[in-house]
C-alpha cells in the first residue's frame, strides 16, 4: 500500500515562530503562556492564554489579503508557506490537480466574525465587511491556503475540535493512498476573543489560575483545568514514491497508523473511546504496545478526564510502560490546531531522539502510573502515539514512524 510521508513542517506557535525556533523552546521548556492581551479578560474568570504575541501579519501577508482574512487565517497561511518552503516543493511542478488541502476547524474565525457582527449592530449594515460572506466561515483556512498557491486537488475540512488535527492528517494519508501525489494538512486556529472565549468559559473545563505556571498542570495533583492558545502546524504530506522521485530533501517520517472513536453516551456504562482509538491505530500500522516509544498524551489537565487517559494507557501499555509526555503544556491547547501541533513535534522528536518535556509538572499525580517526562530525554525513538480528545466525544489516534 502507497506509504505517506511528511516532507515539509510549518509551524506557528505560542512559544516559537517557525519549527526550529519551536523546537528549541520546547526543548528547553519555555513557555509562551501568559496574560490575555488580545482583549480585555479582566472580568472574565479566566484570564491566561497561549497567544502567539510576536507574529507580524504585514511581515508574511500580501496586503490584499489582509482585509480579508483573520488572525487565525493569516498564521495558517503563513504556516502553508512554511511547509512549502521546507519541503522544497514547487506547486507549479505537479499535475494541476495533484495537490489537495485538508485543515482541521473548530468554530472558523470567529475573531473577524464578532468584529463584524458588532458593526452590525452598533453601526448598520454598511459597515459589515463584504469579506464576512466568507472570512468567518469554518472551512476557510482550506480555502484560503488552496487559493493563494493554486492547489485543486482534493479539499475538505475536519471539525472534531482538538482532535481534528489527527483527523485531517488521517484524511490526507487516505487521498495519498488513492494516487493524489501531495497534500497541505494539519490545523491552526485563533480564537482569543470574547466569541471565541465565552463558550470555552461555559464548558466547566478553562483553568480560572491566574499563575502563568500554575494554570495548565495536566495529570498534576494540582490540575485545574486547561489554558487555551493559538496557532498550530500545516504538514506536506506526500506520497513516499513521489518524494523520493523529486528528491525531497528531508522526510520527517511516515503516517504508519491512525483511528478516530466517538465515546459512547453518558449513562451507558461503556468505557471512553480513547483507549480503542490507539488500539486501532496501533493495528492500523502493523505494530502492537510495546513498539510505542512515545506517547504524546491529549492531556486534558482536568483531574477526571486526565484520570480516564492515564487509565487507558496504563490498560495498554502497563504501568509506567513507556514515556508520555505534553509539551501542549508550554502552548495551552490550541483546539483544532493542537493535535497537528503535536504530531509536528513528535516527528520534530523522531528525528532528533529526544522527547520534549510537560512543562510546569514536577511529577504525575499519585494515581496515574504513567511515566510522565517532565525533563528532556534523550530517547532512542521509533514509533510515536500521538492521542487527541476533541469536545464532545471526539477520540484520535495518530502512528509516527522514523524514516529509514
Amino acid at each position: 500500500m502507497t506509504t505517506a510521508v511528511v516532507t515539509g513542517l510549518g509551524i506557528t506557535a505560542p512559544n516559537g515562530l517557525g519549527t526550529e525556533d519551536y523546537w528549541k523552546a520546547t526543548l528547553a521548556g519555555e513557555s509562551g503562556l501568559g496574560p490575555v492581551t488580545r482583549f480585555d479578560a479582566t472580568q472574565y474568570p479566566s484570564r491566561i492564554a497561549g497567544e502567539v504575541g510576536d507574529y507580524v501579519a504585514e511581515d508574511h501577508i500580501p496586503s490584499r489579503l489582509m482585509p480579508q482574512t483573520d488572525h487565525m487565517t493569516r498564521l495558517a497561511l503563513t504556516a502553508a508557506d512554511w511547509a512549502l518552503a521546507d519541503a522544497g516543493i514547487d506547486t507549479t511542478e505537479l499535475p494541476e490537480y495533484g495537490i489537495g488541502v485538508v485543515t482541521a476547524a473548530s468554530g472558523g474565525a470567529v475573531e473577524f466574525g464578532q468584529r463584524e457582527l458588532q458593526n452590525l449592530w452598533s453601526k448598520g449594515k454598511e459597515y459589515v465587511s463584504a469579506y464576512q460572506s466568507f472570512a468567518w466561515f469554518y472551512a476557510v483556512n482550506t480555502g484560503q491556503i488552496s487559493i493563494r498557491h493554486k492547489l485543486r486537488g482534493p479539499s475538505g475540512v475536519l471539525l472534531t475540535e482538538q482532535a481534528g488535527g489527527i483527523d485531517a492528517l488521517g484524511h490526507a494519508r487516505r487521498h495519498i493512498r488513492k494516487g493524489f501525489p501531495a497534500v497541505i494538512s494539519g490545523g491552526v486556529d485563533a480564537a482569543i476573543c470574547p466569541w471565541g472565549w465565552v463558550p470555552q468559559i461555559a464548558s466547566g473545563l478553562m483553568s480560572t489560575v491566574d499563575d502563568p505556571a500554575r494554570a495548565y498542570l495536566p495529570f498534576s495533583e494540582e490540575a485545574a483545568g486547561y489554558v487555551p492558545g493559538e496557532g498550530g502546524a500545516i504538514l506536506l504530506v506526500e506520497d513516499a514514491g513521489s518524494a523520493r522521485a523529486r528528491g525531497a530533501a528531508t522526510v520527517y517520517g511516515e503516517i504508519a497508523g491512525y483511528a478516530a472513536t466517538l465515546d459512547p453516551a453518558p449513562g451507558t456504562g461503556r468505557p471512553p473511546g480513547l483507549r480503542r482509538a490507539a488500539e486501532n491505530a496501533l493495528a492500523d500500522a502493523g505494530i502492537t504496545a510495546a513498539d510505542i516509544d512515545v506517547v504524546f498524551a491529549d492531556a486534558a489537565g482536568v483531574p477526571d478526564l486526565d484520570r480516564a487517559e492515564a487509565e487507558a494507557l496504563t490498560g495498554l501499555f502497563g504501568a509506567h510502560g513507556v514515556p508520555v509526555t505534553a509539551p501542549k503544556t508550554m502552548t495551552g491547547r490550541l483546539l483544532a490546531g493542537g493535535a497537528a501541533l503535536d504530531a509536528a513535534t513528535a516527528l520534530l522528536a523522531l528525528r532528533d531522539g529526544v522527547i520534549p518535556p510537560t512543562a510546569n509538572v514536577g511529577a504525575a499525580a499519585a494515581g496515574h502510573t504513567i511515566d510522565l517526562v517532565t525533563e528532556a530525554r534523550e530517547a532512542g525513538l521509533r514509533n510515536a502515539l500521538v492521542l487527541a480528545r476533541g469536545h464532545g466525544g471526539f477520540n484520535a489516534a495518530l502512528v509516527v514512524r522514523r524514516p529509514g
